[in-house]
């Protein structure tokens, strides 16, 4: 290996350990919406039945059921919260609870 590629190499490792330990500037990372989501395999790997799911996360019962379907996708914003409720599904019960 070239010592180029080493130090490009361990470039990359040191920005990608900044990004996790959250000491990267967080302006120079994009974020990146998928333009499909699986729905079915968030909700069942969370155990949940498409209503509770629906319920749990705001969404309508029958646009879970189109998405799962196939008969509709996502809408951008709808794509963004799915993607957050599959990584920190938690996060997002806390933030849409009701306070009392």
């Amino acid at each position: 290996m070239t010592k180029s590629a080493f130090d490009k190499i361990k470039a990359g490792l040191n920005e990608a350990k900044a990004y996790l330990d959250g000491s990267a500037d967080q302006k120079t990372f994009k974020i990146h919406v998928p333009s499909r989501v699986n729905v079915k395999k968030i909700r069942t790997r969370l155990g949940l039945s498409q209503e509770s799911f629906a319920q749990t996360y705001g969404f309508a019962l029958s646009a879970v059921r189109d998405w799962e379907q196939g008969r509709r996708q996502p809408e951008r914003s709808a794509r963004i919260l799915l993607k957050v409720v599959e990584k920190e599904p938690d996060a997002v019960t806390r933030a849409l609870a009701k306070s009392a």
